[in-house]
């Protein structure tokens, strides 16, 4: 009797392990989806392409350093491309989910 509590005990421990383990990679899942539905900076300059592309590549990184380089890397690169078509873009993204009027990031070329 003693060996079978012993080995419920052993499978419960072990199965808590299993769903916290479930929990914390469907947090990191929702975490990512969240992201990946805000705007994206200079969304206004991408092709439909260009933003399937920069969400996959956000969503395939592994950590949230890896991530933050991605962003900034697309930041500098949708300022240049601003640049270069005369638009006016904020310095910095706005926090996440905040838009302009109008719907767009920045106010575009306005």
């Amino acid at each position: 009797m003693l060996k079978t509590m012993l080995m419920v005990s052993v499978l419960a421990v072990a199965a808590s392990n299993v769903w916290a383990d479930e929990q914390e990679r469907a947090q990191d899942q929702l975490q990512t989806q969240a992201q990946s539905r805000t705007r994206i900076y200079g969304s206004q300059l991408m092709t439909n392409q260009e933003r399937v592309e920069y969400r996959e590549r956000v969503r395939a990184a592994k950590t949230a350093e890896e991530r933050e380089r991605i962003r900034h890397e697309h930041h500098e690169r949708m300022k240049e491309r601003a640049k270069e078509r005369g638009v006016t873009l904020p310095d910095e993204p706005p926090p996440r989910g905040m838009m302009t009027p109008g719907g767009g990031m920045g106010g575009g070329g306005r």
